[in-house]
């Protein structure tokens, strides 16, 4: 008994410290069975409200172009933070931003005042043995024309969309096999004003990645899914329509369009870091490669990985040191530097000028000056 309620005093102790420092920690369990307790005490509660708090920010100015940007004076907010690798973060018009916390198999929401809440658990991997890897949860978030939410499966190896922003919601799955072998992790999406979907694959969600037994693809690829927007709710993939676009990039991970859809944007994590550019051709598919930066020898943690447009056709990218800003005709303009490792990013708030950013631990934002380019919603 004495045992029991020293246990119950040292996870109501370790709740009343995380309210005290002004955060809420929710995140994968850890080593000890306090910090497992204290974990599911919180996730099973209503969400938490957690002033954003002011994080110092230094922006690597290296083109006078970068000033029309980013303010001068910036101001960087912590919004949430306790995780362990946060990803997909997606801004919903109802006014609350949805991001992946990927070790710990689920999608949370945060909410202006009101804090972070469980939206989704398990988002990623679903079978019965446990999972061996690192990554079990969903990757990248966006939306369709028509508002419904469509994930980058990661773990479960799939894209699939919900019908309606409800975690109850049914769930179609957009694809999932390529000729006959299983998807590796698709990792980020982006849709096109025709319908079709565009997503990578590279083998981040598997275990042993590359090396895992259950790959069965030899190419880690970009994809495009044509009529993505109308298949119907709950109707198998039209396999035999997928449509592989790029298979000689050993990592694809971001991915984004120009605001015009004349070319597509791709980048490449590791071993070498790129920023690639694709003419896109009426009929969806992509010619003319070109290659926009390299940041390879840059030592700084961190690679590309999510980005997106502003509506002036500049690209923000999670980058060595932080988020890369890059012109449209592939010149680095600066770095915003976040004090961790850079997941993605995404536009935000009524204005679609805010850039909330995906960074390890922690959900960051930051106003910017020229909006973004946002999933177009009819």
């Amino acid at each position: 008994m004495i045992q029991k309620r020293s246990f119950q005093l040292l996870v109501l102790s370790a709740i009343a410290m995380a309210i005290t420092s002004g955060s809420v920690l929710i995140a994968s369990a850890r080593k000890s069975s306090i910090r497992s307790a204290f974990l599911g005490a919180v996730s099973a509660e209503a969400p938490t409200a957690v002033a954003p708090s002011a994080v110092p920010v230094t922006v690597e100015r290296l083109d006078p172009a970068v000033n029309l940007l980013v303010p001068e004076k910036p101001v960087l907010e912590k919004v949430a933070t306790g995780y362990k690798w946060t990803e997909g973060p997606l801004w919903i018009p109802a006014g609350y931003l949805l991001f992946a916390e990927i070790p710990s198999n689920s999608i949370r929401k945060w909410t202006p005042g009101a804090g972070v809440s469980i939206f989704m658990q398990p988002s990623g991997y679903k079978g019965s043995a446990p999972f061996t890897g690192p990554e079990p949860g969903s990757n990248g978030n966006t939306l369709d024309v028509r508002g419904r939410l469509t994930v980058a499966g990661h773990a479960q190896r799939d894209v699939w969309r919900l019908e309606q922003i409800d975690p109850k919601a049914q769930a179609t799955i957009l694809a999932d096999s390529y000729q006959g072998k299983r998807l590796n992790s698709p990792n980020d999406l982006v849709y096109r004003s025709d319908g079709s979907l565009y997503f990578t694959d590279p083998p981040y969600g598997l275990p042993k990645q590359d090396k895992d037994p259950g790959k069965q693809l030899q190419v880690n690829g970009v994809y495009r899914i044509p009529g993505a927007l109308d298949q119907k709710p709950g109707a198998p993939p039209s396999r035999a329509q997928l449509q592989l676009l790029i298979k000689d990039l050993t990592r694809p991970n971001g991915i984004a369009f120009s605001p015009d859809e004349k070319y597509l944007y791709v980048n490449n994590s590791e071993p070498k870091k790129l920023w690639l550019r694709y003419t896109v051709k009426a009929d969806g598919t992509l010619t003319d490669e070109k290659l926009l930066v390299d940041a390879s020898s840059d030592p700084r943690v961190g690679a590309p990985d999510g980005m997106k447009v502003d509506q002036r056709g500049n690209l923000y990218s999670a980058g060595p040191g932080g988020v890369w800003i890059i012109s449209a005709e592939g010149k680095h303009l600066g770095t915003i530097e976040i004090p961790e490792r850079v997941g993605n990013v995404a536009w935000g708030g009524s204005d679609h000028k805010t850039l909330y950013i995906a960074a390890s631990s922690s959900i960051y934002r930051i106003p910017l000056k020229v909006p973004g380019v946002y999933p177009r919603i009819h």
